[in-house]
């Protein structure tokens, strides 16, 4: 992905990104600030087009925003003034879905989420955390093919943020759908991710991926277990130091 910078001369922001997903993996992206994380992201959701390259589902070329692809974004990005099952069955009724059927499908994400008794509820009378389970549940209602997450949990305090990763990877385990997260937290990044993929910036590129097995126990283990334990803190030390050098590398300095 190239664009022409403030003084007219071409950036650079992706270059060489190659790589796949499978059905069921949760992959997880992570990289210091300017690396094109959003910008990838974006490119898949088909906000925006790549100057180069191709990004295909299921052999099919991506020129846009469609069905087959669901959004979570940062701050849910929720309609305040309709109800909690207005919002989940927001696009089914854009498409035609009767409402019978809405009206179950609305109840089944409700408890899958663990907003039972909330259909009727404002958005504006919601947490942070649990408006991104309505943000979570209103993407499933249209049954996406890949889960698009832009750093969803990162404006939610340490307590919340912990309980909302494990619920990703409860829904994440009972759908079977592809995810891919834009996070900044190695730690979250580490915990969520099956695959793990560390980028670099200028320009964008892949410099490492990891295979990992804590996604696959984060449903029914307790996660301060987890992140405690040696293996984890293994790979949370060298994704940090790879993170840290890159850093490093980026500013002045003294900074």
């Amino acid at each position: 992905m190239t664009y022409d910078g403030s003084d007219g001369q071409p950036v650079r922001a992706l270059e060489n990104i190659n790589f796949s997903m499978s059905q069921e993996d949760i992959v997880t992206v992570l990289g210091p600030s300017g690396c094109g994380k959003s910008t990838l992201l974006n490119i898949i959701a088909g906000f925006l087009s790549p100057t180069a390259g191709h990004v295909l589902i299921d052999g099919r070329e991506i020129t846009g925003p469609g069905q087959d692809r669901g959004m979570v974004f940062q701050h849910g990005a929720l309609f305040e003034w309709l109800t909690v099952g207005e919002n989940i069955s927001f696009g089914p009724r854009m498409a035609g879905v009767e409402a019978q059927k809405c009206a179950e499908k609305v109840e089944e994400l409700l408890g899958l989420v663990g907003l039972n008794g909330f259909r009727d509820t404002p958005i504006y009378n919601l947490s942070g955390g649990m408006q991104q389970r309505v943000a979570l549940a209103r993407c499933l209602a249209n049954n996406p093919d890949v889960i698009l997450m832009d750093e969803p949990l990162g404006a939610l305090d340490a307590l919340t943020r912990e309980k909302m990763q494990t619920l990703v990877l409860k829904l994440w385990q009972e759908t079977r759908k592809m995810v891919f997260v834009i996070t900044h937290s190695v730690e979250e990044a580490i915990f969520l991710g099956s695959r793990l993929v560390v980028m670099a910036p200028r320009p964008g590129h892949i410099v490492k991926e990891f295979q990992l097995p804590f996604a696959a126990a984060g449903r029914d283990a307790n996660p301060r277990e987890i992140k405690s334990s040696r293996e984890f803190i293994a790979v949370r030390e060298e994704v940090l130091e790879m993170i840290w050098s890159m850093e490093e590398q980026l500013s002045p300095a003294g900074v």
